[in-house]
């Protein structure tokens, strides 16, 4: 072998050496540190003009829109995080699913350990109840201190946790 290959070769080696050793400290990283948890407007660049945004975008599709779910009266209108690092934080129910998990896609990202990355969804059923399923997540998802086991309606002011975090629906 010449010496010019057996030096590639070294300097090959070294090369994939290296981005190993990037790739494995990028990953204790984010074991470490977790994920960043960004806020959805400030993501998008704001409120009413992100969802006229996403209007328009949906109509020029073609597709035809889903018609909107009625809202039960006094039914639930909102989804409030009551403990965990979200608490606080507020989502209106509008006849959309939710999602929640660690995702960055997630309707509510969760930054806890015992959350996995698609956890659980909660959707309106054609009745306007309010429905929450586990969706095969490591830690489960409780409901009134029961673990799911199957999509179950949520009782007005009901806790659903997902590890730490602690979610109830309210007027």
């Amino acid at each position: 072998m010449s010496e010019l290959t057996l030096t590639v070769m070294r300097l090959g080696f070294l090369a994939v050496l290296w981005l190993f050793v990037i790739v494995a400290v990028q990953v204790i990283r984010s074991d470490l540190f977790g994920t960043r948890v960004t806020q959805r407007g400030a993501r998008r660049g704001g409120g009413a003009e992100a969802r006229a945004q996403a209007q328009a975008a949906a109509g020029a599709g073609g597709r035809p829109q889903p018609p909107q779910q009625r809202q039960r009266r006094g039914g639930p209108t909102k989804l409030v995080v009551s403990e965990g690092t979200l608490t606080g934080t507020t989502v209106a129910l509008q006849g959309q699913t939710i999602t929640l998990g660690r995702a960055h896609d997630s309707t509510i990202v969760l930054d806890d350990d015992y959350a996995s990355s698609r956890h659980a969804r909660i959707y309106p059923d054609r009745d306007g109840n309010w429905i929450v399923e586990d969706l095969g997540s490591t830690n489960g998802t409780y409901l009134d201190r029961a673990r799911l086991t199957v999509a179950t309606p949520i009782p007005l002011g009901a806790p659903i946790r997902i590890g730490k975090t602690v979610i109830e629906l309210r007027k």
